[in-house]
Protein backbone atom coordinates (compact mmCIF):
# COMPACT_ATOMS: atom_id res chain seq x y z
CA UNK A 1 0.00 0.00 0.00
CA UNK A 2 1.24 3.33 -0.50
CA UNK A 3 3.70 4.79 2.06
CA UNK A 4 5.16 8.12 1.58
CA UNK A 5 8.00 9.67 4.12
CA UNK A 6 9.78 12.76 3.89
CA UNK A 7 12.17 15.31 5.95
CA UNK A 8 12.36 18.99 4.64
CA UNK A 9 14.31 21.43 6.31
CA UNK A 10 12.18 24.74 5.96
CA UNK A 11 12.61 28.64 7.22
CA UNK A 12 9.89 29.04 9.14
CA UNK A 13 8.77 28.26 13.15
CA UNK A 14 7.25 25.34 14.27
CA UNK A 15 4.35 27.48 15.53
CA UNK A 16 4.28 28.29 12.03
CA UNK A 17 3.84 25.30 10.39
CA UNK A 18 1.53 23.70 12.78
CA UNK A 19 -0.98 26.37 11.73
CA UNK A 20 -0.41 26.12 8.30
CA UNK A 21 -1.31 22.12 8.49
CA UNK A 22 -3.95 22.92 10.78
CA UNK A 23 -6.22 25.40 8.70
CA UNK A 24 -7.78 22.59 7.32
CA UNK A 25 -10.66 25.03 6.13
CA UNK A 26 -8.00 26.82 3.32
CA UNK A 27 -6.63 23.68 2.22
CA UNK A 28 -8.91 23.84 -0.98
CA UNK A 29 -7.72 27.55 -1.63
CA UNK A 30 -4.02 25.92 -2.22
CA UNK A 31 -3.73 22.29 -2.39
CA UNK A 32 -3.76 20.13 -5.74
CA UNK A 33 -6.55 18.17 -6.14
CA UNK A 34 -8.79 19.01 -3.02
CA UNK A 35 -12.28 20.36 -4.23
CA UNK A 36 -13.31 21.28 -0.62
CA UNK A 37 -12.11 21.39 3.08
CA UNK A 38 -14.20 22.06 6.27
CA UNK A 39 -13.75 21.63 10.33
CA UNK A 40 -16.99 19.76 11.04
CA UNK A 41 -16.49 19.30 14.54
CA UNK A 42 -13.94 21.16 17.43
CA UNK A 43 -13.42 19.16 20.81
CA UNK A 44 -10.06 20.44 22.54
CA UNK A 45 -7.31 19.73 20.51
CA UNK A 46 -9.31 16.81 18.45
CA UNK A 47 -10.83 17.92 15.39
CA UNK A 48 -12.94 15.90 12.48
CA UNK A 49 -12.33 17.08 8.98
CA UNK A 50 -14.27 16.57 5.86
CA UNK A 51 -11.96 16.41 2.58
CA UNK A 52 -13.16 16.48 -0.96
CA UNK A 53 -10.54 14.87 -3.85
CA UNK A 54 -10.79 15.25 -7.15
CA UNK A 55 -8.14 13.75 -10.30
CA UNK A 56 -9.94 13.47 -13.37
CA UNK A 57 -12.42 11.58 -13.18
CA UNK A 58 -12.06 10.56 -9.41
CA UNK A 59 -13.96 12.63 -7.04
CA UNK A 60 -14.66 11.22 -3.52
CA UNK A 61 -15.18 12.54 0.18
CA UNK A 62 -13.62 11.50 3.37
CA UNK A 63 -13.57 11.86 7.19
CA UNK A 64 -10.55 12.16 9.61
CA UNK A 65 -9.79 12.87 13.44
CA UNK A 66 -7.03 15.30 13.88
CA UNK A 67 -5.07 15.70 16.93
CA UNK A 68 -3.10 18.71 17.13
CA UNK A 69 -0.65 18.20 19.55
CA UNK A 70 0.32 22.32 19.25
CA UNK A 71 3.68 22.87 18.12
CA UNK A 72 5.37 19.51 17.74
CA UNK A 73 2.75 17.27 16.44
CA UNK A 74 -0.32 16.84 13.76
CA UNK A 75 -2.02 13.16 13.77
CA UNK A 76 -4.99 12.26 10.74
CA UNK A 77 -6.51 9.45 11.47
CA UNK A 78 -9.17 7.88 8.55
CA UNK A 79 -13.48 7.76 9.88
CA UNK A 80 -15.19 7.72 6.66
CA UNK A 81 -14.42 7.38 3.25
CA UNK A 82 -13.11 5.61 0.31
CA UNK A 83 -10.08 4.00 2.37
CA UNK A 84 -9.53 0.73 3.91
CA UNK A 85 -7.16 3.02 5.82
CA UNK A 86 -5.27 6.11 5.87
CA UNK A 87 -2.51 7.17 8.44
CA UNK A 88 -0.82 10.51 8.40
CA UNK A 89 1.26 12.57 10.61
CA UNK A 90 3.61 16.09 10.61
CA UNK A 91 6.11 17.00 12.92
CA UNK A 92 7.49 19.76 13.56
CA UNK A 93 11.16 20.25 14.94
CA UNK A 94 12.76 23.30 15.71
CA UNK A 95 16.60 23.41 13.90
CA UNK A 96 19.60 25.26 14.72
CA UNK A 97 19.03 28.09 12.53
CA UNK A 98 15.85 28.92 13.46
CA UNK A 99 14.01 27.10 11.05
CA UNK A 100 12.12 23.71 11.14
CA UNK A 101 12.88 20.20 10.46
CA UNK A 102 9.27 18.63 9.05
CA UNK A 103 8.71 15.12 8.93
CA UNK A 104 5.61 14.11 7.09
CA UNK A 105 4.50 10.47 6.77
CA UNK A 106 1.55 9.04 4.98
CA UNK A 107 0.13 5.05 4.39
CA UNK A 108 -3.03 4.26 2.91
CA UNK A 109 -5.50 1.70 1.20
CA UNK A 110 -8.57 2.46 -0.76
CA UNK A 111 -10.97 0.37 -0.47
CA UNK A 112 -11.63 0.04 -4.68
CA UNK A 113 -8.41 -2.23 -5.90
CA UNK A 114 -9.33 -0.25 -9.19
CA UNK A 115 -8.65 2.98 -7.50
CA UNK A 116 -5.88 1.80 -5.33
CA UNK A 117 -4.01 1.02 -8.64
CA UNK A 118 -4.60 3.92 -10.74
CA UNK A 119 -3.10 5.92 -7.57
CA UNK A 120 -0.60 3.95 -6.99
CA UNK A 121 0.97 5.05 -10.32
CA UNK A 122 0.97 8.49 -9.44
CA UNK A 123 1.51 8.35 -5.68
CA UNK A 124 5.11 9.36 -4.80
CA UNK A 125 4.65 12.17 -7.10
CA UNK A 126 1.58 13.57 -6.11
CA UNK A 127 2.18 13.34 -2.24
CA UNK A 128 6.09 15.43 -3.47
CA UNK A 129 3.57 18.41 -5.11
CA UNK A 130 1.30 18.31 -1.70
CA UNK A 131 4.23 18.91 0.42
CA UNK A 132 5.38 21.80 -1.96
CA UNK A 133 1.87 23.16 -2.03
CA UNK A 134 2.26 23.55 1.99
CA UNK A 135 5.84 24.58 1.49
CA UNK A 136 4.60 27.01 -1.12
CA UNK A 137 1.43 28.54 1.28
CA UNK A 138 4.06 29.37 3.59
CA UNK A 139 6.06 31.05 1.91
CA UNK A 140 2.98 32.99 0.56
CA UNK A 141 1.72 33.59 4.24
CA UNK A 142 5.23 34.17 6.14
CA UNK A 143 7.19 35.49 3.34
CA UNK A 144 11.02 34.22 2.83
CA UNK A 145 12.78 34.29 6.21
CA UNK A 146 16.16 33.85 4.59
CA UNK A 147 16.92 30.54 5.60
CA UNK A 148 17.24 28.05 2.21
CA UNK A 149 14.55 24.86 2.49
CA UNK A 150 15.67 21.79 1.38
CA UNK A 151 14.54 18.54 0.87
CA UNK A 152 16.43 16.19 3.16
CA UNK A 153 14.99 12.92 2.54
Amino acid sequence: MPTHAERRKLPYTPEQLFDLVADIDAYSEFLPWCAASRVRKRDGNELHADLVIGFKMFREKYTSKVTLNRPKRIDVEYLQGPFKYLNNHWEFTPSDDGGTLLDFYVDFEFKSAILQKMIGMVFNEAVKLMVGSFENRARQIYGDNGIASSRIS
